[in-house]
Parts: C-alpha cells; sequence; structure tokens
C-alpha cells in the first residue's frame, strides 16, 4: 500500500539552535529567506501529499498561525509533555489513519530529487516496513556527528556509520503499539524491523544539510543557493 499521509515532526525544543530559538520554535528559523517548516511542506506540496499531521509543543500558536491557511493539515497536541518521535507518531494515528505513512523532520535543507517522491518510487510493501532516505557520510553537510547506518547491496541496512538518516522516510505503524511506552524514538521501531530484515534505505539523489545548530544556518543558505534551480 503506498502512503496516503505524511507526519511532519514540528514539535522539537530547537535547544541546541541556542538564542535562535529564544522566540519561535525552530522549524520557523528562516533558511535563504524560506522558514525550515516551508523548505519541507515544498517537497511535501511537489509530491502531492495532501494529508498532513504536524506535531506540537514549543510555541504551538505560532507553528498553528505559520500553518493556519493551508488546507488539509491538521494538528496533533503534545503541549502537554513531548512525546519524541516514535511516541508522537503513535500518538498522532487517529489522524493519519491506517496504513504506512511518511515521516518527514523540519530540520533540513533539501536540494535536488524531492525526497518524498524518491521513497514513494522505491516503497516495496511486501518486503519492507520500513525505508530511510540516507546521505553519504561524507556529503551530509553541517551534520557534526557519526554515521548512522550501513547500507547492503540488497538495499537492507543495519546500524553502522557510512550513511547519514536525512530526516524521511516511510514507516509501517503496526509496531508502535508493541514498543509499550508512551514517550520513545523512531529508533525502537527502524532497530525491530532491521533486526527482522524489513528496514531498507535508498540514498539521496541531491544535496542535503542538517541544520541542527546556528553554525549550520549559513552552510544551508549556500547549498541553497548554490542550487536553488534544481
Amino acid at each position: 500500500m503506498t502512503p496516503q499521509a505524511l507526519m511532519l515532526f514540528t514539535a522539537g525544543l530547537g535547544t541546541r539552535m541556542g538564542p535562535l530559538t529564544k522566540d519561535r520554535p525552530k522549524p520557523l528559523i528562516e533558511v535563504g529567506g524560506r522558514t525550515l517548516l516551508d523548505h519541507a511542506l515544498a517537497a511535501v506540496d511537489g509530491a502531492g501529499v495532501s494529508h498532513v499531521v504536524a506535531n506540537l509543543h514549543y510555541r504551538p500558536d505560532q507553528i498553528v498561525r505559520h500553518l493556519s491557511m493551508r488546507p488539509g493539515i491538521r494538528f496533533s497536541d503534545e503541549t502537554e509533555m513531548i512525546l519524541e518521535t516514535g511516541g508522537g507518531l503513535l500518538h498522532a494515528l487517529p489522524l493519519l489513519g491506517a496504513g504506512p505513512v511518511f515521516t518527514l523532520n523540519t530540520d533540513a535543507v533539501w536540494t535536488g530529487a524531492n525526497p518524498i517522491e524518491e521513497l514513494r518510487a522505491a516503497w516495496r510493501p511486501d518486503q519492507m516496513d520500513g525505508l530511510l532516505l540516507l546521505v553519504p557520510h561524507g556529503a551530509a553537510t553541517g551534520h557534526t556527528g557519526a554515521g548512522d547506518f550501513d547500507l547492503a547491496a540488497d538495499g537492507q541496512i543495519r546500524r553502522g556509520r557510512g550513511f547519514v538518516y536525512t530526516g524521511a522516510g516511510i514507516v509501517k505503524t503496526g509496531g508502535l503499539a508493541r514498543v509499550g511506552e508512551r514517550i520513545f524514538s523512531l529508533n525502537r521501531l527502524w532497530d525491530a524491523m532491521a533486526a527482522g530484515g524489513r528496514l531498507y534505505g535508498i540514498v539521496h539523489a541531491g544535496g542535503w544539510c542538517d541544520v541542527g545548530r546556528p553554525e549550520s544556518v549559513p552552510l544551508a543558505e549556500a547549498l541553497w543557493h548554490e542550487n536553488r534551480h534544481d
């Protein structure tokens, strides 16, 4: 089954961004004259996804106001307690509906191919429970940590250092409830999928910048301006 809904993660505190998030949530930081949230939504719109759920926690009124003119977006309230990515997705399932869902972080800038379209084209639900979009570690602009996964010739991925997760993926949601917790990372779900040989990855055809720290903003702007006619 092809995913029909998308979970947009907008609830993070953005503490690593320092003063940039003192008066706004991280998705509303601007890169190249466009908010990070709008960079993410450009991919969503370009792929024709209309059923979108955004989660809310830090300064939720600003996110709601920014998205108020867009049809089709619903909000999952985490203002009482932030639930992390896995718990947030589980909490949003009544709004997302049945079936696999796209997931998309809002702390990156993309160039090249549309990440949602890449995932849709590669999705094989008969053999996959999860599909993650990756970039080689050496090409992960703004990323300061180690790699996340290694990619096998058949597309399966395991924990490793060769590739970095970009924040875009597809997951079947049936395993979320089996975690048995309210607050947890999607890493818990991915590890279970990988153990069963059902977690796959593809490499993004384009550039990507992790905008998780203030010093990443000029890097993202340079990448964006150099490739804005992609």
